[in-house]
């Protein structure tokens, strides 16, 4: 299993070597700036299929990393001084809904990624030039040099009418991150996942192109399409991006496996949790809480509402949800209170939730959480993502469709109350003692008296369940203590009942001592 650098994801994660040898739409891709404009080919979302099967079709061939000698061993810090120049972003003056900038190749970013701008039908190279870039404190390559893009960002007036703001960012293997309005870069998504979790190790599959359909002048979408490449598997995918007060985007997925794909990860989600009011173990630190993710939700296919809430283990913790035709899932940042965190510059509270919402049956599998150990906030130690149960076959085509929703919260959110706020801390004669603070329209009301809270664990011994209302917080509160009987790791559930009527989603989590 590896574990993202946090700072490297926020500069785009993992990248992986990348380049599209020989094909015809990477040829221009390195090339200075020609006198005479690349030449325009067809363009439709099957070619981008049919490029996808075709490299399946063949051996996987690692892609030529080599950049000039200023660009290589950049650590961070001079990395990100190459800033592209923002009036030379395409569709700059057009008066479009977006603009997009790229990212230069150098430090992690090593690939060569391949930009076309497709219009009328027709995609057309975006080619490199040095000077589009301004390089700071790294001496620029020479004007011949074939260096190249590593990826692009997307810009449109979320905030104000006025302003292009950065929405979406495509960098670094499969890796792309989005932001609704009023809120800062936080999680990521991932194209796709392999090996997630495996002891064998994990596969980065990497986008190789993009297609980047030019957008019509009153629009609020814009359509994305991608290659991607991987030792073990080829995929193509169209995005349609819609920027908002929540940002969605609708994901085509279609995966042309090389080989026998035994553990792949579809709509896989990669955030950071460092500590909470439920995981504070040897935490020294101003601040209440540090994550961009403070849970797990899931709507499984049998309707019910599930929330898990977010550690950071001791060891490597791997959860298995089996389903089958999942509704929904996705990592939460339910926590929207400055005070919660304190903190003025990461500001964790305008930091999206990312809900994956599947289109159509997905069958049998289950939603995977798996929670890294990590002694500092840099680190993503958290991913989830849809496992099929079955395995895909080598030459195989497979289908996914799916929605992607990266703002406050779940979409189509059901009547139930929500478990607010999770914290644990010690009880008495060596018990742990849980506070669940539970909020939502659905208690407001009930009768005192006709209220319960149900606690069950899979081993260890419940102690003394506690039901009151919560004022201070407009909701309720469910308190109890576990017994572990020197087991090391249990299974806990919890809900809110009114008779036979549940009234909550269920609170479900994993302690380890």
């Amino acid at each position: 299993m590896t574990m993202t650098s946090r700072r490297d994801l926020l500069a785009g994660s993992l990248a992986l070597p990348l380049v599209l040898s020989g094909s015809r739409f990477a040829a221009a891709q390195g090339a200075a700036a020609p006198s005479q404009p690349p030449p325009e080919v067809p363009f439709d979302a099957n070619l981008v299929r049919r490029t996808a099967r075709g490299l399946a079709e063949k051996a996987f061939v690692p892609p030529d990393t080599t950049l000039p000698a200023s660009l290589q061993d950049l650590d961070y810090d001079r990395y990100r001084t190459i800033r592209f120049k923002p009036d030379r972003a395409l569709w700059r003056g057009e008066g479009l809904p977006f603009e997009a900038q790229f990212f230069h190749r150098g430090f992690l970013f090593t690939d060569r990624v391949a930009i076309h701008e497709v219009v009328d039908g027709k995609a057309r190279p975006i080619l490199y030039a040095a000077d589009l870039f301004d390089f700071g404190a790294v001496p620029p390559p020479p004007a011949d040099a074939r260096v190249g893009f590593a990826g692009f960002r997307l810009h449109a007036p979320l905030n104000r009418p006025d302003y292009y703001d950065e929405v979406a960012v495509f960098l670094g293997a499969s890796y792309f991150r989005a932001v609704a309005k009023g809120q800062t870069y936080g999680l990521s998504a991932r194209g796709l996942s392999l090996g997630t979790g495996d002891p064998k190790g994990e596969e980065f599959p990497a986008f190789r192109a993009f297609w980047i359909e030019k957008p019509p002048k009153h629009t609020g979408s814009i359509v994305v399409h991608a290659l991607l490449d991987s030792k073990s598997a080829a995929a193509a995918y169209r995005f349609t991006i819609r920027p908002g007060e929540t940002t969605v985007f609708d994901v085509e997925m279609t995966l042309y496996p090389r080989v026998d794909v035994e553990l792949p990860g579809i709509g896989t989600c990669t955030s950071m949790f460092f500590f909470g009011p439920n995981d504070r173990g040897g935490i020294d630190d101003f601040r209440p809480s540090v994550h961009d993710s403070d849970g797990l939700a899931i709507r499984n296919g049998r309707g019910e509402e599930i929330w898990r809430p977010l550690a950071n283990p001791a060891d490597l913790q791997i959860s298995t949800f089996e389903d089958t035709n999942p509704r929904g899932f996705g990592l939460l940042q339910r926590t929207r209170d400055f005070r919660a965190y304190e903190d003025l510059e990461s500001r964790f509270e305008t930091r999206p939730s990312l809900w994956v919402e599947p289109i159509g049956d997905w069958g049998s599998g289950a939603t995977q959480l798996i929670e890294i150990p990590t002694k500092e906030e840099i680190h993503d130690n958290i991913v989830a993502f849809w496992r099929p149960k079955d395995k895909l076959a080598a030459k195989g085509e497979y289908w996914f469709t799916y929605r992607l929703h990266w703002g406050a919260g779940k979409a189509n959110t059901p009547p139930l109350a929500v478990f607010a706020r999770t914290r644990a801390g010690a009880g008495p004669n060596g018990t742990r003692r849980f506070v669940l603070d539970i909020t939502g329209d659905k208690l407001a009301g009930v009768d005192p008296a006709a209220m319960r809270g149900v606690v069950t664990s899979d081993k260890g011994k419940i102690l003394n369940v506690v039901t009151q209302p919560n004022p201070a917080a407009g909701g309720w509160r469910l308190s109890f203590e576990l017994a572990p009987e020197r087991e090391s790791v249990i299974e806990l559930r919890a809900v809110l009942m009114r008779g036979d009527e549940t009234l909550t989603e269920t609170w479900l989590y994993r302690w380890s001592a």
